[in-house]
């Protein structure tokens, strides 16, 4: 077996050592060490500058206007050369539907700790309930809770996401899952159509990356950031860049998303109207590393819950991760080698904790494994 890459995060605590319920900690002036970042990790929440990133207009684009699809393209490319983050409104999303994705997540969150612990997410899987990484990580630990599930765009899972949430909830959270099967539709149906603008920007041939993301099999977590009476200490989520190809991810009122770009924290301040979207590890490897997944983090407060809800866009777990053809020349040479999301999404589950190097480590090891 090849050797794991050193990335000491990973080691695996007993989860019975440490339990983050959120209706006590939010209260505690003494953080448990374990949620005690770094020195040089520690967020800065005073003056941080605010990121210009550009605001997509999708709605010339989605009614069929060529000129409208150019330049959102266009953006979306200038975008993902500098940092890979950028904002869509008149995305087509029902505004009620956001409603109810928050006012559910709500629901969910503010239960009693041993309720929301029937959807506890088991070690090594990434589907469930978790209240912040105490059972995966002995150091560093987020400030955050999360539910988790799998989507599928496949034609024989059309109620996959219904299903999860009343197998392990109840048939109480029919309603619930209902709401977030719609939700996960919605985002499929918009990432499809951002990938559209992807494959126009990098010169690839029409509906390349939309058919091998027709399929997808994506993940869909609810973070909920309790108050924290000592936030300058801890973080919501550190800092990581995203395993899976596309995040979509829509923030509530609240500020919390920060993204480094040139050694430097900015802040991308909440609007409800528009959806933050982001590319991570998996597409960087499609694109043959021309477009760039970023390192970012989320920070807390000590007045107010943030909530967030992120859609993962993944491919089928059969689909090979190869860049188009039109990516690979002399002056570009292939950068990864070949693998299937269920690859990477194994290494980060049980080998290595998400962070700027995770492609660069996962190659590393797919390597040595194939060697």
């Amino acid at each position: 077996m090849p050797q794991l890459p050193k990335n000491q995060d990973h080691k695996e605590v007993d989860e019975s050592s440490l339990v983050f319920d959120a209706s006590l900690l939010r209260h505690q002036l003494h953080l448990p060490k374990q949620f005690i970042w770094p020195d040089e990790e520690k967020p800065c929440l005073k003056n941080v500058p605010e990121l210009v990133v550009p605001l997509i207009d999708l709605g010339g684009f989605l009614s069929g206007d060529p000129a409208a699809a150019l330049e959102a393209a266009r953006l979306v490319g200038e975008a993902c050369q500098k940092h890979g983050f950028f904002l869509v409104v008149n995305h087509g999303i029902d505004s009620k539907l956001i409603s109810h994705a928050h006012s559910y997540m709500d629901e969910f969150f503010e239960l009693p700790l041993s309720q929301k612990q029937r959807a506890q997410r088991k070690t090594g899987e990434h589907c469930g309930y978790a209240s912040s990484f105490t059972g995966r990580f002995t150091s560093k630990l987020p400030w955050k809770e999360t539910l988790s599930f799998q989507f599928s765009a496949e034609k024989n899972s059309p109620t996959i996401v219904k299903d999860y949430l009343c197998n392990t909830m109840g048939k109480d959270f029919e309603q619930f899952g209902n709401v977030y099967q719609e939700y996960c539709e919605s985002m499929s149906t918009l990432s499809l159509g951002i990938m559209e603008l992807l494959e126009i920007s990098l010169g690839v041939g029409k509906a390349y990356f939309r058919e091998f993301f027709e399929e997808n099999s994506s993940i869909m977590r609810l973070n909920y950031y309790p108050p924290c009476q000592k936030p300058d200490l801890t973080l919501g989520t550190g800092p990581h860049c995203d395993p899976t190809s596309l995040t979509i991810l829509h923030q509530d009122q609240v500020g919390g998303l920060q993204v480094c770009v040139d050694n430097e924290w900015h802040s991308i301040s909440p609007n409800f109207n528009a959806f933050v979207v982001n590319i991570g590890d998996t597409f960087m490897a499609l694109s043959n590393g021309r477009y760039k997944s970023c390192l970012h983090r989320a920070v807390v407060n000590s007045k107010t819950t943030r909530k967030s809800l992120a859609f993962f866009l993944c491919p089928r777990s059969d689909k090979l991760v190869t860049p188009p053809s039109e990516l690979v020349h002399d002056l570009s040479p292939r950068m990864y080698p070949d693998f299937t999301w269920p690859m990477l999404l194994e290494f980060t589950q049980k080998h290595y904790r998400a962070d700027t190097k995770t492609l660069e480590a996962f190659t590393n090891w797919v390597q040595q494994k194939r060697s």
